[in-house]
């Protein structure tokens, strides 16, 4: 008969009962904390992660502003290069100017010409009205002698022929006064309402300065916003067309985020949300504050250069982001600088669910713009008005 043994027999009893109380402290104490964890998580999901919607699929954007010469040329000289800072209105680069300006210097002729032509218009509508008024006087004497000698006929004081020969006299008078009218209209016609220097031939010659000086001015090529200078690709001696790509400036003051969302992330998503980014650049210890300024229009696939083809037959359905673009406290990216292309993360906190999902408000002014060429139209028109000065006489 087989005997039973005890694994206990041997222990004490004294020393098994602490052996169990510790571990059941252990237990309790993992399942506490467990609950506690629990608890945790649950109180931050209510009051905190539900509220907030988070991805690190977000880049530093901004614009590129190609430079592009807008004439014809051979560069001659390149006043900057990359990693730069330009002003707007500021030289970059500097292209042949000596076939322009023959041009200009032609152009110029061409206007005091077409001034000293316009001024002898006037002069010949003057004329043809002086002339007018003589083929008037003349009629007036013509018809004047013919009247005496009808009178004188019929005494026999004065002949038929002679007669006749007044009447052809008058004749001749209309004929010649007829003709000065017409000369006189033709004359006037070419400057009728007009100054000098709105005459149609000296319009069309100013036209022609405008055109010479700007494509002579073109011959710089300017910074049409301020900002850095990247991938500058031109080369001294380097024949370039219009819309030859140079190098381009980026604008580090007008950056933005694109931050790509799923789509199952902007249901409560709203414009004017505050955004918290940061920066790998930076790391966790500079938070760039920021606003929801508006979301994309379609996904990302949508707008590709080959987009998605879910009718075929093989579908699989795959969740699509979404591009959000949120603007940055200025004085922050002033203070930390950002570059096109650094990832970022962006935490959006949606608990004001009071702003529009889509801008509803159309833009009253234009959302970029440049001053860099005005002042080459402001001196051209003053040339043009020294030009007509010059030869207006007095």
């Amino acid at each position: 008969m087989t005997q039973k043994l005890n694994p206990n027999a041997n222990v004490p009893a004294d020393t098994a009962a602490p052996a169990n109380n510790k571990r059941k402290k252990a237990l309790l104490i993992v399942l506490a904390l467990v609950i506690l964890a629990g608890i945790a998580w649950t109180l931050l999901y209510f009051f905190d992660f539900r509220w907030k919607e988070s991805t690190d699929d977000a880049y530093v954007q901004g614009n590129i502003v190609s430079i592009t010469p807008q004439t014809a040329g051979t560069v001659t000289a390149i006043n900057v290069d990359t990693g730069m800072k330009v002003e707007a209105g500021q030289v970059l680069a500097q292209l042949d100017p000596m076939d322009a300006a023959v041009g200009l210097e032609s152009a110029k002729a061409n206007l005091a010409n077409a001034v000293r032509q316009a001024r002898g218009l006037y002069s010949a509508v003057n004329t043809a009205q002086a002339d007018i008024r003589a083929k008037q006087i003349a009629l007036r004497n013509a018809q004047q002698d013919v009247a005496r000698r009808e009178g004188l006929v019929g005494m026999g004081a004065v002949s038929g022929e002679e007669l006749a020969h007044a009447r052809e006299q008058v004749a001749m008078a209309q004929a010649a006064l007829s003709a000065a009218q017409s000369t006189y209209s033709r004359s006037q016609a070419l400057v009728d309402a007009t100054s000098l220097s709105s005459q149609p031939q000296v319009a069309a010659a100013a036209a022609q300065l405008r055109q010479a000086y700007l494509g002579a001015q073109r011959n710089q090529i300017l910074a049409p916003v301020s900002g850095h200078v990247a991938q500058r690709t031109a080369q001294v001696g380097q024949r370039v067309q219009p819309g030859t790509a140079m190098m381009t400036i980026v604008p580090l003051s007008q950056v933005w985020v694109e931050a790509n969302f799923k789509e199952t992330q902007l249901a409560k998503m709203r414009l004017g949300q505050p955004v918290k980014v940061t920066a790998d650049l930076y790391g966790d210890k500079i938070d760039f504050k920021g606003k929801l300024a508006s979301m994309g229009m379609g996904t990302g696939s949508a707008f590709s250069l080959l987009p998605a083809q879910n009718a075929s037959g093989n579908w699989i359905k795959i969740v699509q982001r979404v591009p959000v673009r949120i603007e940055l406290d200025p004085e922050m990216v002033k203070k930390y600088p950002l570059r096109i292309g650094l990832s970022m993360s962006v935490d959006v906190d949606i608990h004001d669910q009071s702003g529009p999902v889509i801008a509803t408000v159309e833009p009253t002014k234009p959302v970029y713009t440049t001053t860099a060429y005005d002042e080459q139209m402001k001196h051209a028109n003053d040339l043009i008005a020294s030009i007509i000065a010059g030869n207006a006489g007095r």
